[in-house]
This record gives C-alpha cells, structure tokens and sequence, in this order.
C-alpha cells in the first residue's frame, strides 16, 4: 500500500501527447522502461563519471552509478511507501544530459552555451526525453508522465528563473510547477545520487590510488567504520575490509535518511503529494549532524581526488577536446552527421545552430568524443 503522500499511478498528470494505458505496466513502469531502452540511457555505458572512460575498467561509469543511484532510490522509497518505480525512473534519467568526461565537459559546454542561452545538464536531460529520442511514429521524446519530468527537472529542488533554455522550452509546453518542491519520489532519487556518489567515489579514489585507507580513518563517518571492521575482524584481508568499511559508510547514510524522512513524515502528517510539495522544504534528507560529517568527507574528496594534479591534468586534454569541437561545428555544421543535418537545415538563427551543435557534442560518448577530435584535428590534437 502506498502512502497518502505517495505518487499514485492511477493518479498521474498523465502525458503530454494522449497514449492508451498498458495492459499490464503502470505508467511510471513504462516511463522507467523507455528510459531504460533509449539510445542516451545506453551511452551513459562509456560517459564518465569521475575517471575518463579509458583510465580503467573497474572505476565508475556514469551508466554504473546510474545502477547504483536506482538501487538507492527503490530501497529508500520502498522503506517510506513511496512509488519505487516512480523513485526509480527518475533515478535512471537524472543523468541522461551529462557531456564526454563529466562535470569537466559540462563546464565546457556552459561556458561554450554561455551566449546562446547556457546549457545545464538536468536541463539537457529534459530536453532528451521531450525531444532527442527520436524513435516513436507518433511524437519526439519518450513522452514521459508529467510526474517523471518534473522530478527531472527540480528533484534537486525548486528552479529559480531564469531557466536554461532546455528547461524554459519544455516548461513553456507544459508547466512543470518549477517553483515548488517535486515529489516525495523525486528527492528520493535526489539524495540517492549523494548517496552513492559518496559512497562510489571513496571506492574509486582508493582504487586509484590518490588516497589510502589510513586516510580515511581520519575522517568521520569512514574512520569509525574502518574502525568496527578492524574491531570484528582482525587481520582481514585488504580488500575485504575495505568493502566492509565503506559497506557500513553506505549503509550509515541510507539509515540516516530513512530515519529523519519518518520523523518530518511523522510530525508533517502530508494528506497528498502537493502537500509534500508545499513544504517548503525537502522532507527527504541528511541529518544535521551527518550532513555536516559528509561535507568533511567531501572537501576531502575535492581536494585530493577531483582536483587531484593527474586528475586535473586529464581535465585539461578533455576540455580542450570538447573546445575544439564545438567551435568547429558550429562554423562548418556539415560536417555533422547525415542524420543531424535537417536539424541545421530548420536551425533559423546562430542560437538555433548553437544548440543543435550542443546537443550533439553533449550526446557524444568519452571514446567517440576522442575518436572524433583525432580525426578532425590529428593525432596530435591539431
């Protein structure tokens, strides 16, 4: 049974272009299902997350800690009797607009996007589901419930104008109540990204060898779980106790969430789902306490994994392959694909263009992106 305050199937906005109901899925089922079989969902498999896609094969993936964020969202809604297929769409789509090689190539892109109307990856997720995904006879998109798009769009809170053009195009179709809360089920997917970045990240940082374990027990939270590891089990062997440790980091955060949305739940008492976006405020969250602890952990992680020298070093080549190629396109557009070119050819002014140019680039894989620029620019990078 699901909560009062919980999305109901039954009672979805429905979506923009009319569809007949599934015999036998819900439609947030469906939404999570066409989320899933689209062509951006399955180049998450070679778009990084932190780590360039080629550095190695055992670091993240954005296409893995999508798998990982899903997992989170279906654990945390399913404890609390929200819509977990809901929570799970969300989780599955809320990476869908990033670039090549991470916050790196959005960096680029927004400085690139930045005098044709910016560019965002949550923005450039909408843009994917409503447009891009070119695969159905009868409309652009995956023609997503209205509930699912919202929580792509602001499960990381309310938007403030003014809106990345992505975000203003699909809101100027159907509103998405940008100034409110999203639902119970999209800050669920929204802390289950924080969740297993969190956890994910401390993984991949180890394994790279930018940090050790013993500089992890001087943090909180990953120190005192080390701790009870090395406590129950002596001498175990490193790699097992490693995944024991961040085993218990992960599961320390997921509690702590749980436990406070019960208590605001408890003293809320929210009737329905607009009431949960009426709050105010999120009512799915991080104590006060752990918060502050995983903001240490963070600055810990910035500091000597994402600005980490040979980290920055990769920074530096990627950004300079997603510069070289925007500019490019955007001065000779055929030489865009076959498939791009109606896209040019209804592309009424520079802006237009721009963004086609951008949605190109931004769809590109890590490994395509680099193919690319070494053929149009020499091995040597030009």
């Amino acid at each position: 049974m699901l909560a009062p305050y919980a999305c109901q199937p039954d009672a979805s906005r429905g979506r923009l272009f009319s569809e007949r109901m599934s015999t036998f899925r819900s439609p947030f089922q469906r939404d999570r299902d066409r989320i899933i079989h689209s062509s951006a969902f399955r180049r998450l498999k070679h778009k990084t997350q932190v780590f360039v896609e080629h550095e190695g094969d055992y670091y993240r993936t954005r296409l893995t800690h999508t798998i990982e964020v899903a997992q989170v969202a279906r654990t945390i809604a399913g404890v609390l009797n929200l819509n977990t297929d809901l929570a799970e769409a969300i989780a599955l789509a809320h990476d869908l607009g990033h670039t090549p090689f991470g916050h790196t190539g959005e960096d680029a892109m927004e400085a690139l996007m930045a005098p044709y109307g910016g560019f965002d990856h949550n923005a450039q997720a909408l843009r994917i589901v409503t447009k891009l995904e070119r695969h159905y006879a009868e409309f652009d998109g995956l023609n997503l419930t209205w509930e699912t798009l919202e929580g792509i769009a602001k499960h990381n809170g309310p938007v403030e104008p003014p809106y990345a053009y992505a975000l203003a195009e699909v809101n100027a179709a159907w509103d998405l109540e940008l100034n409110t809360y999203a639902s119970a089920e999209a800050q669920v997917a929204a802390i289950a990204d924080d969740v297993a970045y969190s956890h994910h990240d401390l993984h991949d940082g180890l394994r790279s060898g930018l940090f050790t374990e013993l500089d992890l027990m001087e943090l909180p939270v990953t120190g005192p779980a080390f701790a009870e590891v090395d406590a129950l089990y002596p001498g175990l062997d490193p790699m097992r106790r490693r995944h024991e440790a961040l085993r218990r980091v992960f599961g320390r955060m997921v509690e702590d969430v749980i436990a406070v949305a019960r208590n605001r739940l408890d003293a809320a008492q929210p009737k329905s789902v607009e009431e949960i976006r009426a709050m105010g405020a999120t009512v799915i969250r991080f104590s006060k306490p752990l918060y502050q602890e995983l903001k240490a952990i963070r600055s810990f992680l910035f500091t000597r994994m994402y600005r980490a020298p040979s980290v920055m070093a990769e920074r530096a080549k990627v950004t300079k392959v997603v510069n070289d190629l925007f500019p490019l396109f955007l001065r000779q557009p055929e030489l865009l694909p076959a498939e791009w070119q109606a896209d040019v050819a209804r592309a009424g002014s520079e802006t237009e263009l721009a963004r086609t140019v951008a949605d190109y680039v931004a769809g590109m894989t890590d490994r395509f992106a680099l193919q690319e620029h070494s053929r149009l620019f020499g091995a040597d990078g030009g």
